[in-house]
């Protein structure tokens, strides 16, 4: 027969109540949070794998940052060109007419009015900036992308490269496209650039060559070349576009599938949590209820 001193009766009650009261407190917790963990030690390996599914969502909001920026800087740079195609095309149309050999001398003074125009146009397109106030055709320069010489020829500035920007899981795209990349070309043998075929033929319709038709003719040629140029840069950046929104779409299935196992790892079952702090309130009160009674005996009670 086992007889239990009254210190240890108190000291097991006490125990038991306090479990009991902790269990309920911890599911009040739960229930109130939505989280199965408050902290570390209610399940170390979950909380664990929480900390790594949080510092992977910290790296992916930088990921998405760079994709949100390089998408930016693509769009403004494809915005860009487009008008520099414009205007190309509008350099081709007056080269055209400039090309015949009824023009007066004053109709090829006008016509080479529009193209210095136009040539001016295509070096404030070029000397555009980027989301962080930058050059866009610079590549990494923090200046303009073109700047003038002693003889007011444009003159590129800006480095080889533009820069890339990680993406998330090793992928990175580059942000941009330099200048010479789709200004540059090679015409009759010779390295030019849109700048020089440009502003030539207003030079040469101004009275700057002997036969402003056959420069008008010669320019032609060099400007289909400059179009083809930055009709292939346009098809590249709209891939690097494509690439971005690739990545984006999968950020956001990892985030998807990150948020799903947090819910899984440190979430609860309201219903089944309630369900079960009830069951807990409900034995602790009748756990109370028989300490009190038992605590209320004495031997003469047990003597009557």
């Amino acid at each position: 027969m086992t007889i239990l001193s009254t210190s240890a009766f108190y000291e097991r009650a006490t125990q038991d109540l306090t479990a009991l009261r902790k269990r309920a407190e911890l599911l009040q917790s739960q229930v109130s949070s939505g989280q199965r963990i408050n902290q570390s030690s209610d399940d170390p390996v979950a909380a664990s794998r929480l900390r790594e599914l949080a510092r992977a969502e910290e790296l992916a909001l930088v990921d998405k940052a760079n994709a949100n920026r390089a998408m930016s800087d693509l769009t403004l740079a494809d915005s860009a060109i487009q008008e520099m195609a414009d205007n190309l095309i509008r350099a081709q149309e007056l080269a055209t007419q400039a090309a015949t050999g009824t023009l007066s001398d004053v109709q090829r003074h006008a016509i080479g009015e529009q193209l210095a125009n136009i040539s001016s146009n295509l070096v404030a397109l070029a000397n555009s900036k980027d989301s962080s106030g930058h050059s866009l055709f610079g590549g990494e320069s923090t200046g303009n992308a073109y700047q003038f010489d002693a003889f007011g020829n444009p003159v590129y500035a800006g480095t080889a490269n533009s820069g890339d920007l990680p993406l998330g899981d090793g992928q990175t795209v580059t942000r941009g496209v330099t200048g010479p990349e789709f200004l540059n070309f090679t015409h009759a043998g010779a390295p030019t650039d849109l700048f020089a075929v440009i502003s030539g033929l207003a030079q040469a319709l101004s009275g700057g060559s002997p036969d402003p038709a056959a420069a008008a003719r010669d320019a032609l040629d060099a400007m289909n070349t400059g179009l083809e140029k930055i009709t292939t840069t346009q098809t590249v950046i709209g891939g690097r576009m494509n690439w971005v929104d690739l990545n984006v779409s999968r950020h956001v299935r990892q985030g998807e599938m990150r948020a799903d196992e947090q819910a899984v790892v440190g979430s609860i079952d309201p219903a089944t949590a309630i369900t079960e702090l009830q069951e807990i309130m409900t034995v602790l009160e009748a756990s109370q209820a028989s300490f009190a009674k038992l605590a209320s005996l004495s031997l003469f009670d047990m003597m009557r």
